[in-house]
Order: structure tokens, then C-alpha cells, then sequence
């Protein structure tokens, strides 16, 4: 268990969800790439525990980030957000400067 990333119950819930459906394991990755409309984008898939990844787990289910990505989300919790507008993965990243209106980007 690490506090340098989190992992919420609904969005532990819904990678469980996915990862049994899929024949997976509970493992969901994010990445961050270059790009959108903010600078950073963050990148969401269902992969494996990597060597050097950071983890963290909850509910039956892992958060994993690649050493370079977790510079610049580093104390993010990861949620799963079921509204009007959809369903999706929200990152509430405390390094943020600012955002995208739809949440897939960020700048620093």
C-alpha cells in the first residue's frame, strides 16, 4: 500500500468489475502522455504489475503508475464517477494547475 497514489472503493469496484468480465486481472494502469487540450492526458487500461510500478490497492483490486508518470500525479486519487454526463475514471490530481472541461487532461 502506498500514499502516494489512491484508489477510491467505487473505482476499486468498477476495475474488479471490469477485470472479471474481461478475464483479467484487477489491475488498472494509468499513465500520463503529452498531449490534449491542457498538455497532459491522463491514460487508463487493465495491464499487469510492472518492475518499478507504484501500487496501490484496495477492495481486491490494484492502481498501478509507472515512475514517470507518478511525478505529476503524485497524491491523485482515482474514482469512478457515474453522473449525467457518464461513466468514467476521475483523477483528482493536487498538481494540477488546470484542466480540460471534459477531466482526460491537465497542465502543470
Amino acid at each position: 500500500m502506498t500514499d502516494r497514489i489512491f484508489l477510491t472503493a467505487a473505482a476499486a469496484s468498477r476495475v474488479a468489475a471490469i477485470a472479471e468480465k474481461q478475464g483479467k486481472p484487477a489491475v488498472l494502469r494509468l499513465a500520463v502522455d503529452g498531449g490534449g487540450c491542457a498538455g497532459f492526458t491522463y491514460r487508463f487500461e487493465l495491464g499487469e504489475v510492472e518492475d518499478g510500478d507504484i501500487v496501490a490497492e484496495g477492495q481486491g483490486a490494484q492502481l498501478v503508475v509507472d515512475p514517470i508518470s507518478i511525478d505529476l500525479i503524485e497524491g491523485s486519487a482515482v474514482d469512478f464517477v457515474e453522473n449525467l454526463g457518464g461513466k468514467s475514471f476521475q483523477v483528482t490530481n493536487p498538481n494540477a494547475q488546470s484542466g480540460c472541461g471534459c477531466g482526460a487532461s491537465f497542465s502543470i
